[in-house]
């Protein structure tokens, strides 16, 4: 099943960054991606974006705190997945109660990141259709 969405990934590290936009493309997904949450919140000004791939551990604001932004004073509601090494209990109840509709950790499979991706994006067009 080909992709089709806009996804924004935001993550420090330039090699995941670039193995990511491959993976997604290559499914049929359009891509942008982000080095941290400074120019991601720039490109969220700018573009709506359909899901949100985002790290938890960045130098310049941590992706907790930069999901909490947008969901508050930005008042952005795209789906949000995080995307992280952070692997332990406390940290998934974190990503949950910041409004998180998806976690994966690092490593990840192409097909476990697809699936996550497809599933939640197939949620959101059921929800547009029926509301």
């Amino acid at each position: 099943m080909a992709g089709s969405g806009n996804i924004l990934v935001v993550d420090d590290e330039a090699d995941t960054l670039g193995l990511i936009e491959l993976t997604l493309q290559t499914a049929g997904f359009r891509v942008m991606t982000s080095p941290g949450a400074a120019q991601a919140i720039k490109l969220l000004q700018a573009e709506k974006y359909d899901l949100i791939l985002l790290d938890v551990m960045m130098p310049d604001m941590t992706g907790y705190d930069l999901l909490t932004k947008m969901r508050g004073e930005m008042g952005i509601k795209t789906p949000v997945v995080f995307l992280t090494a952070k692997n332990q209990p406390e940290d998934r109840m974190t990503a949950e109660a910041t409004g998180a509709s998806g976690y994966l950790t690092k490593p990840t499979t192409r097909g476990q990141l697809l699936d996550v991706i497809r599933q939640i994006l197939g949620r959101e067009s059921a929800a547009g259709a029926s509301g």
